[in-house]
């Protein structure tokens, strides 16, 4: 019997600095599970899962739009997404790539597999905030949450030739920032169940603002507006998700927001994402907009920000003066939050940071 697709990893694939073979798999992920540090397991368990004959695996999806839950996806579909990367990207054997991101989660997992895959020198670290390792070496592809990035500014352009950027959106702020760097970025599109990303958008002076699907991705919109996905290299059916977007062509589409997010605040519609796009050139801490039961709104909009409190009224004029909002989208009421609760994966859990509100 050959092989199965995901047993075949690259001769020049190598972990810390230690070329590793398919035959040594088990045994680095066995003795990472016994004697690595706490961070290390996860990627113990996953080494250990790859290779098994098992064609599929588990993965948990973040939670930050919904409860989490545990998905199946086949190895090999997670093999042909980690091929579209590498096409993408041109990405060449011995190139130097950063796992910096849990491996609990479906962007550290497939770090490890687009390393194995394409031949990568992969080195990993203890995801933190500010996550490139002091080794001054210069890595080809890394993959980062924005708040890593934002921590990053300063090495980027010496220390990170290509970065994709994902788990929550970039913001404007940090977008402007990333355009004066010589690093190649690019925001990123998908999900547990797309196998991480489906469409890059690059963050550059020439970029046009869309999202463009990789290779063999196919999209849509249903009659809410919400993004359709055709994929069937990286999943057996039609992936119907809850993200509005505007179509552009057939390959390109620009992210409006989540279709499940929308506030209903006295019959008009808002969409918190537009909002807070709006009010991130304001508001320099973490802070999100959301809706909250009202009386006589059936929902208002609240401003929940992190950090200490501050002049609320000062805050709410300046909001007032941003032209581009309409008197719909402006806050009825700002709470502060001392630290923000966040899912495993390190994204903003709205639903229970809003919970120690009420």
């Amino acid at each position: 019997m050959e092989h199965p697709t995901w047993h075949n990893v690259h001769p020049d694939f190598s972990l810390n600095g230690i070329p590793s073979a398919f035959e040594n798999l088990f045994e680095i992920g066995y003795s990472l599970i016994k004697e690595g540090e706490p961070f290390e397991k996860p990627i113990g368990d996953f080494l250990v899962d790859w290779a098994s004959k098992k064609p599929t695996l588990e993965v948990a999806t973040s939670g930050s739009t919904g409860k989490p839950k545990t998905i199946v996806l086949q190895k090999e579909h997670m093999v042909n997404s980690a091929l579209a990367t590498g096409e993408f990207f041109q990405l060449k054997p011995n190139q130097k790539a950063l796992l910096c991101l849990p491996c609990t989660g479906i962007a550290g997992k497939m770090m490890l597999v687009r390393a194995m895959v394409l031949g990568l020198q992969l080195d990993y670290v203890e995801p933190s905030s500010s996550p490139l390792p002091e080794n001054n070496k210069v890595y080809d592809f890394v993959a980062m949450v924005p708040l890593q990035v934002q921590n990053s500014l300063s090495q980027l352009s010496t220390r990170v030739k290509t970065l994709i950027v994902g788990g929550a959106p970039v913001e404007a702020g940090l977008r402007s920032k990333l355009k004066t760097l010589s690093t190649q970025t690019f925001e990123t599109y998908g999900m547990t169940e797309t196998i991480t990303h489906v469409a890059l958008k690059r963050i550059d002076r020439e970029s046009s603002g869309y999202f463009e699907a990789l290779p063999n991705v196919s999209i849509a919109q249903d009659e809410r507006g919400c993004l359709v996905i055709d994929a069937p290299k990286i999943s057996n059916e039609r992936i119907v998700t809850n993200d509005m977007v505007e179509l552009a062509g057939n390959t390109q589409f620009e992210w409006m927001g989540r279709y499940d997010s929308i506030i209903n605040s006295g019959g008009i519609k808002l969409v918190p994402e537009s909002i807070e796009e709006k009010l991130s050139n304001l508001i320099k801490s973490r802070f999100f907009v959301a809706g909250m039961p009202d009386e006589t709104l059936g929902q208002k909009l609240v401003l929940v920000v992190e950090g200490n409190a501050t002049e609320v009224q000062k805050l709410l004029q300046s909001i007032k003066n941003i032209k581009t909002l309409s008197k719909y989208e402006v806050p009825k009421e700002v709470y502060f939050v001392n630290s923000f609760v966040e899912t495993v994966t390190k994204k903003i859990d709205r639903r229970k940071t809003i919970q120690q509100i009420n």
